[in-house]
């Protein structure tokens, strides 16, 4: 009897190491050559500096660069007659224009690198800055009367006109307020306080001064403001039907404001040629006499004492003299590239304060150009407000262009509002294809 083992289990064969080509190690830098953090540091802040601006920096900036040079020019052809006529240079009365551009500019990019936290911090003291400045022109020997107005003051020679920064303040602060109180703009309480209160303060200042016009476009900020704070439709009528009582008291309890009122709703203006029709009257033909490619420039006939404010609130009439209906047509393109940039910002942003100051600041510069062309055009009265960028006033040009510096700024931080949108997205594309996953196990 044959007894079999049981087979063994066959034993695994190593598997022989894999041959490998030796490598030779890489030199490793000398401390030396190594970049150090300063190095890398100067490299980051450089690519900053260079690095590119959104569209909407290139459009704005572009668009307020071109109409404050055609307002030089504008400025300089629309004053040389009347500077010559007193026996001084033709360039003489555009020079304080030029000074206070070439000081602007620079402000304005100035202030487009500084942060959005920045302005947030500067609100209250701008505001209680522009107030206190306005507040100067009640000051005997330092306030400045003209056409019934007190609303301008000269120090050392130079006359400024204070309720133009006011209006950059009174921006900033009311998208701050709106801003820390954006989670309770559904109650009218902490809508209305305390905007209502600190506004009526601002905007009475230049009331007190008699400037219905600056009162109105300041009034229009709050509201611009209010409607892009997206507030509800009963809270941001009930101010805006406020305001509108208010500018008719105003302008009926003033026999001179009223007196303007009726000689605009006058058909036959004519009758009253050397009155309140004077001005209007010349601002039309002006713009009549100028036809389609205008008279040329230099060749305005209006500018020779017709048309008082030729330099100032009627410099629209002295374009579409000299310039034609193109010259017009081209100012209004710009301003609404302006506006097209500005309201890009209000669309993309994600930040509350950003949209309502840019809200405000846009409807500022581009409702006070509506109003200045449309008196112009004898579509509203007299009201006395000028064009931005174009009219001649070095207070008004560099509040201007220190407003859109700010919203340059605005647009500098539109890449972080976009990617924190699509990132956002992302989460929320990413938190439900997760939902549906454990729906489905």
């Amino acid at each position: 009897m044959t007894t079999t083992e049981p087979p063994r289990a066959r034993a695994s064969r190593p598997t022989p190491p894999r041959r490998t080509t030796p490598t030779t190690p890489e030199p490793v830098a000398p401390a030396a050559e190594k970049p150090s953090r300063r190095g890398l540091a100067a490299r980051v802040s450089l690519g900053r500096v260079f690095a590119p601006v959104p569209s909407e920096f290139l459009l704005i900036a572009s668009t307020a660069l071109l109409l404050t040079a055609f307002g030089l020019v504008m400025v300089l052809s629309a004053t040389s007659a009347t500077a010559t006529a007193k026996g001084e240079a033709p360039w003489e009365m555009v020079l304080k224009q030029v000074m206070f551009a070439a000081v602007s500019i620079p402000l304005m990019f100035i202030a487009s690198r500084l942060p959005v936290s920045f302005y947030k911090k500067m609100a209250w003291p701008a505001l209680i800055f522009g107030v206190a400045f306005q507040m100067l022109v009640f000051i005997p020997g330092l306030g400045v009367a003209a056409d019934g107005n007190r609303n301008w003051i000269n120090i050392a020679g130079v006359q400024a006109q204070p309720s133009e920064f006011l209006k950059l303040g009174l921006a900033l602060w009311v998208a701050f307020v709106l801003f820390r109180k954006r989670t309770l703009l559904a109650d009218w309480r902490h809508v209305y306080i305390p905007l209502v209160p600190v506004t009526i303060l601002a905007i009475g200042t230049v009331i007190a001064g008699h400037d219905l016009g600056t009162a109105m476009i300041l009034v229009l900020i709050v509201l611009g403001a209010l409607f892009f704070s997206g507030v509800k439709l009963r809270i941001f009528l009930l101010p805006a039907i406020a305001a509108a009582g208010a500018v008719a008291f105003f302008a009926i309890t003033s026999p001179d404001r009223m007196r303007r009122f009726l000689s605009f709703l006058n058909p036959n203006c004519l009758d009253d040629y050397f009155n309140d029709c004077y001005q209007p009257l010349h601002g039309i033909w002006g713009l009549a006499s100028g036809g389609v490619f205008g008279l040329g420039l230099g060749n305005s006939r209006e500018k020779y004492d017709w048309l008082p404010a030729a330099a100032n609130d009627y410099i629209f009439a002295i374009v579409g003299e000299e310039m034609g209906l193109i010259g017009c047509a081209v100012v209004l393109a710009l301003f609404a590239l302006f506006a097209v940039g500005a309201f890009h910002i209000i669309r993309k942003t994600d930040d509350p304060f950003v949209r309502i100051a840019a809200g405000g600041i846009t409807i500022w510069i581009v409702g006070q150009a509506l109003i200045n062309i449309g008196v112009v055009l004898r579509v509203f009265p007299v009201l006395g407000v000028p064009l931005p960028f174009m009219s001649q006033g070095g207070t008004s040009l560099l509040s201007v262009l220190v407003a859109c510096g700010v919203l340059l700024a605005f647009a500098r931080s539109l890449p972080a509002s976009i990617a924190r949108r699509e990132a956002a997205i992302a989460e929320a594309r990413a938190a439900r294809e997760r939902a549906k996953l454990r729906a489905v196990r």
